[in-house]
């Protein structure tokens, strides 16, 4: 499957993976900084943003995305940032592909198996007629009853775009999404693990990664570490990019 991505900067390759119902844009801020410093590859994965959509859509799936955007791009290896969904395709690229990562970063997710949180909010989505729609301000009145938080309605109508005739129309492949959402909470079993350096960064608002959780996280990436942004929450890029941006940073160098 061949991929949309941008690439901004020069220097060492560094990939970066969004999460569920995101898409490469939501990266643009962070990575015009990374780019200071190295070549990204802000990466929309399958049934997202631009790229190609497909009724198979699980964490194999995406890492053999991964792997042939790679060595189409000519890229032996790279550093790997992905964040909670995207965190999940690192991992599992890195652990059936280790000799293409040179660092791993994965924001507030961990490999253990997490309860699908989006069912109810993809429900909603997919119960929107976006036919009856003619502006955005109408699909964010009719969605305010189901997701009430704003900041989380503009995320998700980032993924509502408009055909050449002016329809909207949905970019993400919600039904896709909907019937994979228990693949994408599944934990990721490997029998062999990644030595490569990683960085695990979580928020100390979330409960995504738990004290325990390292433990199996040391068990696949032994050269793991934590960190904690207190103030962050799952978004952690978001809630505090000049925090995280120095965390990575410092850890790449």
């Amino acid at each position: 499957m061949e991929l949309h991505f941008r690439t901004l900067g020069e220097g060492s390759p560094l990939i970066i993976l969004h999460g569920l119902l995101g898409s490469l844009h939501n990266w643009l801020p962070l990575a015009r900084q990374f780019a200071e410093r190295f070549k990204v590859f802000a990466v929309d994965q399958r049934n997202h943003g631009l790229s190609p959509h497909s009724p198979e859509f699980g964490y194999d799936h995406m890492a053999r995305d991964l792997h042939e955007l790679m060595n189409a791009q000519g890229l032996t290896s790279a550093h790997v940032l992905g964040h909670s969904m995207g965190g999940k395709t690192a991992m599992q690229f890195a652990l059936l592909y280790p000799d293409q990562v040179e660092k791993l970063v994965v924001v507030d997710i961990s490999p253990k198996a997490h309860v699908p949180r989006q069912s109810g909010t993809l429900q909603a989505l997919l119960t929107l007629d976006l036919g009856k729609f003619h502006h955005r301000a109408e699909l964010d009145a009719a969605l305010a009853a189901s997701v009430p938080d704003e900041e989380l309605r503009q995320f998700l109508l980032t993924n509502v775009a408009r055909d050449k005739a002016g329809a909207f129309h949905w970019k993400a492949n919600l039904s896709a999404i909907w019937e994979n959402r228990r693949l994408l909470g599944a934990a990721l079993e490997s029998e062999r693990s990644c030595a490569k350096p990683a960085l695990f960064i979580r928020g100390g608002k979330s409960d995504y990664v738990a004290d325990s959780d390292l433990d199996l996280i040391r068990r696949l990436f032994p050269h793991a570490v934590m960190q904690t942004i207190p103030e962050a929450g799952h978004w952690v890029h978001a809630d505090e990019p000049e925090k995280f941006l120095s965390l990575v940073m410092e850890f790449l160098a």
